[in-house]
């Protein structure tokens, strides 16, 4: 068959198939573009899921007439006009490939006015690749997209579409994570005549906080905390939810790069690594994030839709994401009265504006085999437990956790604290308690390490090879002795004294994925961690002990010292709160 160009309505179809999948793919496209013009407020009207009708209209800068026929040309944008202008994107589309895309299988119509005109103008397309010529139209300043017969012209893609719920559902949730990155946005949004969305702008905490609990439920909120880092001309906002508020699907997940919403691995695995020792298995965090950082260092022309970006330097960026949500979660610690878990309400984050973290370096310079009685001799009876616990109610200055009470079958510590009931699993706290300070004192000194009597062969392909052998100062400084022996052959000689019994060559492959993948890797670390967390949790106080009042009291103060303390190495939930609002209304008090 003889080469021949394509007719150039197969071309805009060709390009509709990577941009336009469903009606939410619409919906994206058209709210960037609204975004893009200015506007300060969005409106959507669907019908069908989007199939039979969307309209988007905004207030933003408009189209003059002599561009709207440009408008629906192939690659002609008003965003980009250089190789320069490309790789500093800043604005959320640039390709000059959706209003084309979209009218090569829908019926497009356009109504624009500038501002100061008159009057608006409008353009109108059959969805066969044919649109008159602008005419006058009555319109507000700014534009109106109409995009009806969704795929009409093309069964065979409109029969992959599925319910109107699930279509809508899908498009709903693109407006919502558009709303999530621009809090100054008016959105609304209908369906087949009902309003489903009605967001009005916000500029203050109290505004921003009533828009997120909308967008993301209440709940979320009621369990997150608001961090914010910056570092390396790299800044880190947002809120990201304590691990007690965990979710069987990654469903809750925003993040957005420069404002543009995106589904990025490497972002993705970052903060999940933060969340390495805390999260029970299984589950995944919830988060709203904002990256931002100098458009140079990150490609955003990566995939036709926009949906992953690349950076320039990913391993820092994967670093500075990382490290930030695991400090940030490191204080998830009961350090002040406003803190509770379960029910629990926001916190500062170490990184947020105004948060001094605290020094735990004098605190966990204690032997990690301690023993119960070393409790005892923390704090003297007479000065840290009241007489009473009538001396805790209104009493100033009491920790967060209270004071002991009791202790229940052995394995719950009764506390009391001035607005209410504290329960405690002590094993879980302890654990949690002796793995930090194993890890700190791990920390501190060197990795201690083990030369292996007969070097272990393990054979790899020749890119995990060179990988290998360009990270060997690291893999070194981390325990691990790496040499390469062929091109297709390493050998290690030399490894960390905890990890001697672990399976060596399937550690040092999955490090070297994570290293091609990522740029970065936690192996080792969390390989040690593991070791560590199993050796916590044998040597910590068992359930059915008996502790006096005395060791129960320190086993607060301790918890309150050591980060991450809300939650013990599995993710577990360590205490909670039962508030005196909780208990008069068990009891049916002011009733």
């Amino acid at each position: 068959m003889p080469i021949r160009e394509l007719p150039s309505q197969l071309v805009n179809q060709i390009a509709a198939g990577e941009v336009v999948e469903r009606p939410a793919s619409v919906a994206k496209e058209l709210l960037e573009n609204a975004l893009d013009a200015g506007a300060t407020r969005v409106e959507l009207e669907v019908e069908a899921g989007g199939v039979r009708l969307m309209r988007v209209r905004d207030n933003g800068g408009g189209i003059p007439k002599e561009d709207l026929p440009l408008a629906v040309a192939r690659h002609a944008t008003s965003k980009i006009g250089s190789l320069e202008d490309l790789e500093r994107v800043t604005t959320l589309g640039f390709r000059g490939e959706a209003l084309p895309s979209i009218g090569a299988v829908a019926r497009l119509a356009i109504t624009s006015r500038c501002r100061g005109d008159g009057h608006g103008w409008r353009l109108e397309g059959d969805g066969q690749g044919h649109y008159v010529l602008p005419a006058p139209a009555a319109h507000a300043e700014g534009t109106s997209v109409e995009v009806r017969d969704l795929f009409f012209n093309t069964p065979a893609r409109r029969k992959f579409l599925k319910s109107e719920a699930t279509e809508f559902g899908h498009l709903e949730t693109v407006v919502r994570r558009i709303a999530l990155a621009r809090h100054d946005l008016d959105v609304e949004l209908k369906h087949n005549g009902r309003t489903v969305l009605s967001l009005r702008s916000a500029i203050d905490p109290a505004g921003i906080t009533r828009r997120l609990q909308e967008l993301t439920g209440p709940e979320f909120l009621e369990h997150a905390f608001y961090l914010e880092q910056s570092g390396g001309g790299l800044k880190l906002s947002g809120w990201i939810a304590r691990p007690t508020f965990s979710r069987s699907q990654a469903d809750l997940q925003y993040f957005y790069v420069n404002g543009r919403a995106v589904r990025d691995k490497l972002l993705a695995h970052a903060v999940k690594l933060g969340y390495h020792d805390v999260l029970f298995h299984g589950r995944h965090p919830a988060y709203v994030l904002y990256l931002e950082l100098d458009p140079a260092r990150v490609d955003v022309n990566a995939h036709p839709a926009k949906h992953e970006v690349r950076f320039r330097d990913s391993r820092l960026v994967h670093d500075f994401v990382f490290r930030t949500a695991e400090e940030a979660l490191s204080a998830t610690a009961p350090l002040s009265g406003a803190l509770s878990s379960g029910n629990a309400t926001r916190m500062p984050a170490r990184t947020a504006p105004g948060y001094r973290p605290r020094d735990v370096s004098s605190q966990l310079s204690m032997q990690v085999a301690e023993t119960l009685a070393a409790y005892g001799a923390l704090h003297a009876p007479a000065a840290a437990v009241p007489a009473n616990e009538s001396a805790v109610e209104g009493s100033p200055g009491v920790p967060p956790l209270g004071y002991a009470l009791a202790q229940l079958h052995g394995v719950y510590i009764l506390a009391a604290a001035p607005d209410g009931l504290i329960l405690v699993d002590m094993h879980a706290a302890h654990e949690r308690i002796t793995y930090e300070k194993m890890k700190a004192a791990l920390q501190t000194g060197e990795v201690v390490t083990q030369p292996l009597l007969v070097p272990m062969n393990v054979a790899v392909s020749r890119r995990e090879a060179d990988l290998a052998e360009s990270e060997s100062p690291a893999l070194a400084a981390a325990g691990l002795v790496v040499e390469r022996r062929g091109p297709e052959s390493l050998s290690i000689r030399e490894v960390p004294a905890l990890l001697a019994r672990e399976d060596l060559g399937a550690l040092l492959r999955d490090l070297l994925a994570d290293l091609a993948e990522h740029g970065a890797s936690r192996r080792i670390g969390e390989s040690l961690e593991r070791v560590l967390a199993t050796t916590a949790c044998h040597t910590s106080v068992r359930a059915h002990r008996e502790l006096t009042l005395t060791e129960m009291n320190a086993l607060l103060r301790d918890m309150e010292r050591t980060p991450r303390a809300d939650q013990c190495n599995h993710g577990r939930p360590t205490w909670t709160r039962l508030t005196m609002p909780e208990l008069d209304r068990l009891f049916l008090r002011g009733r």
